[in-house]
């Protein structure tokens, strides 16, 4: 099966992270992606929080790498999600409080995708997951009145 790979610089600013929203799910939903809406959702967000992470812990810019299956009419295969960062410090997945409202991420990721771990890379690692997607687990549905931090989640600065 063909693999198309796609990748992003991000700067080291916060508001960074909406950017890379917006360019991967560009990037996931069209022709040929193999990627439906309830995983381009699951993938968006796991974007935005390997990114966030990246981003604020590191204080550096990152790269942001997406592969998925590229070949036509084939079915769906693994889609990987990598952000390469500089910074050498392991991820750390924390269990934070219900009070709050940050330290999540990589919980969220370990919940989302099918697997996930880390990797030196030159100076610095580099943060990896996959999706299978017929295994795929939704993305978590807000109700559109109560605020994200009552469902245990904070949504990154820039969302």
């Amino acid at each position: 099966m063909q693999v198309l790979q796609v990748q992003l610089e991000v700067g080291a600013d916060p508001a960074e992270v909406g950017r890379a929203r917006r360019w991967a799910r560009s990037r996931l939903t069209g022709p040929g992606t193999g990627v439906d809406d309830a995983l381009a959702d699951t993938l968006i967000l796991i974007v935005s929080e390997l990114v966030t992470n990246a981003v604020v812990h590191t204080g550096s810019p990152a790269v942001l790498r997406i592969q998925l299956p590229a070949a036509p009419g084939c079915p769906p295969g693994t889609v990987r999600v990598e952000v390469a960062d500089a910074s050498a410090h392991p991820p750390l997945q924390r269990h934070a409080d219900r009070e709050e409202t940050n330290g999540r991420g990589l919980e969220l990721v370990d919940g989302l995708a099918d697997r996930w771990g880390w990797q030196p890379e030159g100076e610095g690692k580099r943060i990896w997951c996959e999706i299978d997607p017929h295994v795929a687990a939704p993305a978590p549905a807000f109700e559109a009145d109560a605020a994200p931090e009552a469902h245990g989640y904070a949504l990154p600065q820039g969302f």
